[in-house]
């Protein structure tokens, strides 16, 4: 008897000592991960199949079985065979046509960014930026332009956690009548290198061991501390700011300034930044850890039910920006993107409310299949010299290319806004959807009324001198981050962040823990990296008493 009632209050105590995660998303019982229960607050994302079969109902119940040309099946479990114990016949269709589709389900997985989730909604302009950029889309005070917005991990695997703490991906796309834009960014303002000869082994350190197919700090730590440039990254990832309390509550930056144009041809540089307007305390490192196995997904079922129940998270948008002649004047690259602009210097420039209203109707369709590619720009946002910017325009679209295919744009989440005519010399390909052009010519130049060139999507001339060459010639690694430290930390967010960084260092080498403090952290500060070699000890002792205990 007493075994019946200890359970449901040890178990509610448990809930309630991981302090700071709401598991209930409206303070009811029932919240991420519930099974069974019968609390008030109802997960749409676990409902989700409920709903739907009660929507089927109403539209007169369940529709005949086809295959994907519309024939109807004669069966969904039972093959065409000899006898009840002979062999089945090649000559079933349906059969062969079911097995072919499955093992053809997949499609390659993001390399990077390869677990997500995202949602459809509306970019509102709310301050006049016309001055900065001609780019319609960020002009007109109270235009609407549609988006799509995918949120991710970097590091991990399509299974993967989306509550480990690690940079996450914030990209969306703006369906502007001027073509699609997509701001592709992070959840971290900087990068973690600034040339992008390095980017397949930064992404390459944080994955698995080749051999054993293990995560392993050895090889993240290894990388980090020979390259002091990640730094700041590291450092900001450990702080409260990775550590957002789900997708709603994340904050984004494009990362790298962009080229803003306007009418009059007159230039200045902009970084963009998202201000989340569902602000709440960032979960612990611990905490963190518990989701990984308690509700792993905790992330992309916040954003699902709530966007379901009708509570629509929302962003603005920020423009933070240089003029050419501030950039010729800083005193460090002002386009590494490894460092960030401080706000008191260049202040935050309200653009645009953008809201989520919509869940995607299907998941592999829209946040499977979209193409996010920095390359996706508009009049009025060019690049900048950025050279992880010019690293990424290409990458990112081949990627999009090797997973989805060369008519990519032709899926409906990746096309243009309904209105907005396609008028291109590209042709054919796998997978062409469309009339492919019908009888227009398919060459340039031609007499037959083809397609032009529009002269007022040039982009602004610029002058270039210098000597070519490689150059990795490192600058001082550690001012930005010692200014985050200083500045922008108070005592707790410091101790959670050396304690979040421990619990990682510790389970390195011995020689690529002393090289990390050596190369990243003492350098920001002394103090700060003795914090962190205690810290790491207090961590390592503690696993060796835990290890004792078990003996």
């Amino acid at each position: 008897m007493m075994g019946s009632f200890q359970f449901p209050f040890i178990f509610f105590a448990f809930l309630a000592s991981v302090k700071g995660v709401d598991f209930s998303f409206s303070h009811g019982v029932g919240g991420p991960g519930w099974i069974g229960g019968g609390g008030e607050d109802v997960s749409p994302a676990r409902d989700q199949l409920v709903s739907w079969s009660a929507n089927t109902s109403v539209y007169g119940g369940p529709a005949t079985a086809t295959t994907l040309n519309g024939a109807p099946i004669p069966s969904l479990s039972a093959s065409q065979a000899i006898g009840t114990r002979g062999h089945i016949l090649l000559q079933d269709y349906f059969l062969i046509d079911k097995l072919a589709g499955f093992n053809r389900e997949r499609i390659p997985e993001r390399t990077v960014h390869a677990k997500g989730a995202g949602a459809h909604g509306h970019f509102v302009v709310t301050n006049d930026v016309s001055h900065i950029t001609k780019a319609k889309v960020f002009n007109g005070i109270g235009k609407i332009t549609p988006t799509f917005t995918r949120f991710s991990t970097v590091g991990g695997e399509l299974g993967s956690s989306d509550t480990v703490v690690d940079p996450h991906g914030f990209a969306t796309k703006f369906y502007t009548e001027e073509g699609n834009y997509d701001l592709v960014g992070n959840d971290i303002e900087v990068f973690n290198i600034r040339d992008p000869m390095l980017f397949p082994d930064m992404a390459r350190s944080r994955k698995r061991n080749p051999k054993t197919h293990l995560k392993s700090q050895d090889m993240w730590w290894d990388f980090a501390s020979l390259r002091p440039e990640t730094t700041f990254q590291a450092l900001i990832m450990f702080s409260d700011i990775g550590r957002a309390h789900g997708y709603r509550r994340m904050n984004g930056s494009s990362v790298h300034a962009m080229k803003m144009v306007n009418a009059r041809g007159e230039v200045v540089f902009a970084k963009l930044h998202w201000r989340t307007q569902q602000p709440a305390p960032a979960m612990t490192f611990q905490e963190a850890k518990d989701l990984l196995g308690t509700q792993p997904e905790y992330f992309t079922q916040d954003l699902y039910d709530n966007i379901e129940k009708g509570n629509f998270p929302s962003w603005k948008l920020y423009f933070q920006v240089m003029t050419v002649e501030q950039a010729n004047a800083y005193p460090r690259n002002p386009f590494d993107p490894t460092r960030n602009w401080r706000v008191e210097d260049y202040p935050l420039i309200e653009v645009g409310r953008l809201t989520m209203d919509r869940n995607p109707v299907n998941f592999f369709a829209e946040v499977e299949q979209v193409g996010f590619s920095v390359a996706n720009l508009v009049p009025g946002i060019e690049p900048s010299p950025d050279r992880i910017l010019h690293g990424r325009m290409f990458g990112y679209a081949d990627a999009i290319i090797y997973r989805l295919g060369a008519n990519w744009p032709q899926l409906p989440i990746n096309r243009p806004r309904e209105g907005l005519q396609i008028n291109s010399y590209q042709r054919d390909g796998a997978a062409c959807y469309g009339d492919n052009g019908g009888g227009a010519p398919n060459y340039w130049p031609n007499s037959f009324g083809g397609h032009q060139a529009s002269t007022g999507a040039a982009q602004v001339g610029f002058n270039v001198d210098g000597v070519v060459d490689r150059f990795d010639i490192p600058e001082d690694e550690f001012i930005e981050a010692r200014w985050f430290l200083e500045r922008d930390m108070d005592a707790g967010e410091r101790q959670r962040t050396v304690e979040s960084i421990a619990d990682r260092l510790k389970d390195a080498r011995e020689e690529i823990r002393e090289r990390a403090l050596r190369n990243n952290f003492y350098p920001i500060d002394h103090e700060f990296g003795e914090e962190i070699r205690k810290e790491v000890e207090r961590a390592l002792r503690r696993v060796e008493n835990e290890r004792n205990r078990g003996k």
